[in-house]
């Protein structure tokens, strides 16, 4: 489905849910920053204190996978309806960003590293 969906039909979906539950006045930018936060940080929970092997468990449990997916889509809700009411345009703001990106980390000098671009 992720290929057949565009980024603007999901922003629709996510405006005709929140608009039938009477939610955009609560959903301002520091309101919803903070639900991307919140749920991001619902999803670091998950992996908290497990070591690669309890990781991949949790990966390759169907129950404990179902969890992570529950929470990367709050996650992404929350970037989407950010998005939405602020008439942010996530595919042209990914591109700015990845080329920022490879200027402060060329391929060159960063393959297989993951220090900071100040570290480097």
């Amino acid at each position: 489905m992720d290929k057949t969906i565009t980024i603007e039909e999901l922003k629709k979906l996510i405006q005709e849910f929140c608009e039938k539950r009477d939610w955009d006045q609560f959903h301002n930018p520091k309101d919803l920053a903070i639900g991307i936060s919140t749920e991001a940080n619902e999803l670091l929970d998950l992996f908290r204190f497990k070591n690669e092997d309890e990781m991949r468990v949790i990966m390759d449990t169907d129950s404990k996978k179902q969890l992570v997916k529950e929470e990367l889509a709050d996650v992404f809700f929350f970037v989407l309806r950010f998005a939405q009411m602020n008439k942010i345009d996530l595919h042209e703001a990914l591109i700015m960003k990845l080329d920022k990106n490879n200027k402060k980390y060329p391929a060159d000098k960063v393959k297989g590293n993951n220090k900071k671009y100040n570290e480097y």
